[in-house]
């Protein structure tokens, strides 16, 4: 197995990586986001897995062992294959994706290209008990939650201000009121 490769870049575009490592140009597959994280580097450092099938051997590349290990939890689903975790690291963070199985938003895993309900229920079967919160970069993971809770809880907070902040008036409350 090749854990990793360190080279030059020799060619670089959004699905493929060409490193040379000592006169030997190894054809890496790589996601969109291993891509930007790249593209701009001369001097790379890559972790891989090798994809062995009976017609072909494929390396995979990626720019963090997160992404990696992702990739690898991915590949042990039936019915996802190399490609298809390609694409979904392509759309999704490892973050992203690891919210998205905890949480049990199969929305956010059918919006990737090429995954139906029925695939991304079953990543979030196969893959919710290997997932926990440890695994997930603390920091990325409430920065790429958009801040929806915290707007609500604000929101909710604020609506109960406003309740508050009024003075209570018999009238509003439908009590009569007897002036002497």
């Amino acid at each position: 197995m090749i854990s990793f490769i360190k080279g030059k870049k020799i060619h670089i575009d959004p699905a493929k990586i060409i490193i040379d490592v000592n006169g030997i140009g190894y054809d890496v597959n790589i996601s969109l986001r291993t891509y930007s994280k790249l593209k701009d580097k001369s001097d790379i450092f890559i972790y891989t897995h090798l994809n062995v099938k009976e017609d072909s051997h494929t390396l995979f590349g990626f720019n963090s062992e997160s992404e990696r290990n992702t990739f690898l939890s991915l590949l042990s689903i039936n019915g996802v294959g190399p490609s298809t975790a390609i694409m979904i690291l392509s759309s999704l963070s490892a973050n992203e994706l690891k919210k998205a199985i905890l949480s049990s938003d199969s929305n956010k895993i059918k919006s990737v290209k090429g995954i139906g309900l029925k695939t991304a229920e079953r990543i979030i079967l196969e893959l919710k008990d290997k997932v926990s919160f440890d695994d997930i970069d603390n920091d990325k993971f409430y920065d790429n939650m958009g801040n929806t809770l915290k707007d609500e809880a604000l929101s909710a907070l604020s609506l109960s201000l406003i309740h508050i902040s009024e003075p209570a008036r018999p009238e509003r409350m439908g009590v009569g009121v007897l002036w002497l």
